[in-house]
C-alpha cells in the first residue's frame, strides 16, 4: 500500500530556500542598522565614523550605503565625501512626526496608570493660563477631585505645574510661576523655600527629573508628574498620577514615580525621543 502523498505546505524547505531568505533577513537587519546609526550620528557621518558606530566593516558599510542611496535614503555630499540622510528618509521622518500625537501616544501609558496602581492619571499640556489637562483617566473608586479635562493647574502647587517649570526652559513658564507667586496667599507660600522659591523648585525637579506634592495643591491629595518630550527635545506634554495622601507615595524614588517616569519615557520615545538611562532607581 502506498504512502499517502505529503501535502505542500508540509514538505521541507530545501536548504538553498532557507538559507537565501536567512540571508535576505540579516540584510535587511543590516540595513537598518547602518540607516539608523547615521540618524543617531545626527544624519550625517563618514563612512569610517559610521562603520564604527555600528560595529561593521567599512567594506562592508559601503556595500549597504550604495543600496541606500539608489533608493534616495541617503546621499553623498560631493566635498566632504560624507554620507547624509536623503529625500526619502526625511519624508519618512516627516510622515512620522505628522501621526506623533502626545494624546495618542500617551493613552496606553495612562490607562496603564490607572490600572496597575489604582490611581487617576492625566495628560497635561502647557496653555497659555497654565498647565491644561487634557486627558483623564479614573480607577474604579476614584478620588475626589475638582479638575478635569480643560483645567488650568497651579504651576507652583501642582505637580503637573512644577514639572512644566523645572524641565520646560521657557520665559513664559517662569512668568506664570512668578504672577502665581505674587498673588499667593502667605500660607500657601510658607510652602516654599523663603530664598529664590522658583529657582529651588527648579533645580528639585531637574535633579529628580519628575515633581512630586503632597497636600499642596489639593488637601488630602498627593501626585507625581512626570515630562513627556518630542523628537527636537522639547518638553510637550506632562503625564501626572494623583491619588489619596493615605495610601499614595509621593516620593521620588518611589514606586508610583518610578512607574510615570518609565510611562513617560515610553511615550517620549513614539514622539521621536531618544530613549535616556536612567539613574538607578529612576
Amino acid at each position: 500500500m502506498k504512502n499517502p502523498p505529503v501535502p505542500a505546505h508540509n514538505k521541507a524547505k530545501p536548504p538553498a530556500e532557507g538559507r537565501e531568505r536567512r540571508q535576505r533577513v540579516q540584510s535587511a537587519v543590516t540595513g537598518m542598522a547602518v540607516l539608523k546609526g547615521l540618524s543617531r550620528l545626527g544624519g550625517r557621518a563618514s563612512l569610517t565614523a559610521l562603520a564604527a558606530y555600528i560595529e561593521e566593516s567599512p567594506a562592508k558599510v559601503h556595500r549597504y550605503l550604495a543600496s541606500l542611496m539608489e533608493e534616495g535614503l541617503v546621499y553623498q555630499d560631493s566635498g566632504s565625501q560624507h554620507y547624509q540622510l536623503g529625500g526619502e528618509a526625511i519624508q519618512i521622518g516627516l510622515a512620522a512626526m505628522r501621526q506623533a500625537d502626545p494624546i495618542r501616544v500617551a493613552e496606553p501609558s495612562l490607562i496603564r496608570l490607572r490600572e496597575t496602581l489604582e490611581v487617576t492619571s492625566f495628560l497635561a499640556v502647557m496653555g497659555n493660563k497654565g498647565p491644561t489637562i487634557i486627558r483623564f483617566e479614573e480607577p474604579g473608586l476614584p478620588v475626589t477631585v475638582n479638575v478635569r479635562v480643560g483645567s488650568v493647574l497651579s504651576m507652583l502647587w501642582s505637580a503637573t505645574g512644577r514639572a512644566f517649570l523645572g524641565l520646560l526652559d521657557e520665559s513664559r513658564v517662569r512668568a506664570l510661576a512668578e504672577e502665581e507667586l505674587a498673588l499667593a496667599a502667605p500660607e500657601l507660600r510658607a510652602q516654599l523655600s523663603a530664598h529664590d522659591p522658583i529657582g529651588q523648585l527648579r533645580q528639585e525637579v531637574h535633579a529628580a527629573r519628575c515633581a512630586v506634592v503632597k497636600d499642596t495643591n489639593l488637601r488630602g491629595i498627593s501626585a507625581v508628574a512626570a515630562p513627556l518630550y518630542d523628537y527636537a527635545g522639547r518638553v510637550c506634554a506632562v503625564i501626572t498620577a494623583l491619588g489619596a495622601t493615605g495610601g499614595f507615595d509621593p516620593s521620588a524614588d518611589g514606586e508610583i514615580a518610578i512607574a510615570v517616569r518609565r510611562e513617560a519615557q515610553a511615550a517620549s520615545a513614539l514622539l521621536g525621543h531618544p530613549a535616556e538611562a536612567a539613574p538607578e532607581g529612576k
